[in-house]
C-alpha cells in the first residue's frame, strides 16, 4: 500500500464515519473504529518512513565485530576486528512505499576518493522478499498479505548492485526510539572473512537498525554456519555494531561528485538485476566466495564513466555482459554449489 493509497483509504474511512454521525450509536461504532484503525496505520507508516529516511546523511562510521561463542571444541575465537571511515548515504529513490539508500565511502590519505559501498532498499508490505540461500545464490520467498501487513522488507545489495541478503520486519517506535527488528536470515560472508578464511559458508544474521539522536546504529547478531553437512552446523557466534554518527568534517563532495557522474550507469545496473530477480525464482553466480572478479570489472566500468572514457549506456552494456557471464539461472543443490569451495 502506497502513501497515497493509505491517505485515500483514511479519507474514505473518516468520511464514512462523519456521515454515520447522524444515525444511531450502534451504526456509528464500526465506521469510527475503522477510521481509528486507518489513522493508526497511517501514523505508523509515516513514522516508519521518517525512520528509514533519517538514515540518509553524512557520517563517521565505526565497524566493530567480536566473536563471543564457539560451538566447536577445537575452534578458537578470532580477535576483535575494528575499523572505520567516512560515509555518505543518499536517497536515490522514494516512491512512498519504496525507498532506496545508496552508501558511498570517502577514503584515502591526503587525496580522497570515493568507493561505492552497499545499498539498502526498503519496501512496504511486499509480496515477496529476496533471500540468500548459500553458495552465492538467492531466491524469492513469497509472502501472504497477512505476513507482510505493516512490515517492511530490507534488501541489501553488493558494491556492484548484485544482491546480498534480505529480511522482513516491523519498525517499532516505542520507548522514545525507532528500531527495525527482523528475524534471523542467511547472508553471505562479510568481506573481512571471505578474503581471509574458508571454514564456514554463511551467516545466520539478525540485523537490527536503530535510530539514535546523533545518527543510527546497525546491530548484528551473527551465527557463522558450516553448510557442508546434512544440516547447518554453527561454528561461532559474533556480535557486530556499526555506528553511524553524524559528521560533516570530511570531503563530502567527493562522494556526491562520483554519484553525479555515475548515477545513470548504476541505474542501468540496478535495472538489470531487477530484471533478473523478476525473471528467475532462484538464481546465483558461478563464482563462489568473495565475488571480487565480478565486482571489480563493473566498478572499473563505472570508473571509466566517471572519467569520461565511456558513456553510461556503453559501459552498462559491457556490465550486462559481465553479469551474464557469471549468472546461473537454475542453481544446483547447495551441496553441489559448495563442492568447489566457498
Amino acid at each position: 500500500m502506497t502513501a497515497n493509497s493509505i491517505s485515500k483509504t483514511l479519507f474514505s474511512a473518516l468520511a464514512l464515519a462523519a456521515l454515520s454521525m447522524g444515525g444511531c450509536a450502534t451504526t456509528a461504532t464500526a465506521p469510527a473504529a475503522s477510521a481509528q484503525g486507518q489513522t493508526t496505520q497511517a501514523a505508523q507508516f509515516q513514522k516508519d518512513r521518517e525512520a528509514i529516511l533519517s538514515m540518509a546523511g553524512t557520517y563517521h562510521v565505526s565497524f566493530d565485530f567480536i566473536e563471543t561463542v564457539a560451538f566447536d571444541i577445537d575452534y578458537a575465537l578470532k580477535p576483535q576486528k575494528i575499523s572505520g571511515g567516512n560515509e555518505v548515504v543518499r536517497v536515490i529513490a522514494d516512491e512512498g512505499d519504496y525507498i532506496s539508500l545508496q552508501h558511498i565511502l570517502v577514503v584515502g590519505g591526503e587525496e580522497k576518493f570515493p568507493v561505492k559501498h552497499w545499498r539498502q532498499d526498503w519496501r512496504y508490505e511486499p509480496s515477496s522478499v529476496l533471500i540468500f540461500t548459500g553458495g552465492n545464490s538467492w531466491e524469492r520467498r513469497a509472502l501472504s498479505p497477512a505476513q507482510a501487513k505493516g512490515k517492511w522488507s530490507q534488501t541489501v545489495y553488493q558494491v556492484d548492485d548484485a544482491p546480498r541478503y534480505g529480511a522482513l520486519g516491523a519498525w517499532s517506535h516505542d520507548d522514545g526510539y525507532s528500531g527495525w527488528n527482523p528475524p534471523a536470515e542467511w547472508r553471505p560472508l562479510p568481506r573481512r572473512d571471505a578474503t581471509t578464511r574458508d571454514d564456514y559458508h554463511a551467516v545466520d544474521a539478525v540485523n537490527q537498525h536503530t535510530i539514535t539522536p546523533d545518527g543510527w546504529v546497525h546491530e548484528q547478531n551473527n551465527t557463522k554456519l558450516i553448510l557442508t553437512g546434512e544440516t547447518p552446523q554453527a561454528l561461532a557466534r559474533e556480535i557486530g555494531i556499526n555506528t553511524y554518527m553524524n559528521s560533516d568534517d570530511f570531503e563530502i563532495a567527493v562522494a556526491d561528485d562520483y554519484w553525479a557522474a555515475t548515477k545513470d550507469f548504476w541505474a542501468e545496473i540496478r535495472a538489470e538485476w531487477d530484471r533478473i530477480e523478476a525473471a528467475y525464482p532462484a538464481f546465483g553466480l558461478s563464482v563462489q566466495g568473495e565475488p571480487e572478479e565480478i565486482y571489480m570489472k563493473i566498478l572499473a566500468l563505472a570508473g571509466a564513466v566517471e572519467e569520461g572514457e565511456k558513456t553510461a549506456p556503453a559501459a552498462a552494456a559491457e556490465a550486462r555482459a559481465v553479469i551474464a557471464d557469471y549468472l546461473v539461472t537454475d542453481p544446483e543443490p547447495l551441496s553441489a554449489r559448495l563442492g568447489g569451495g566457498e
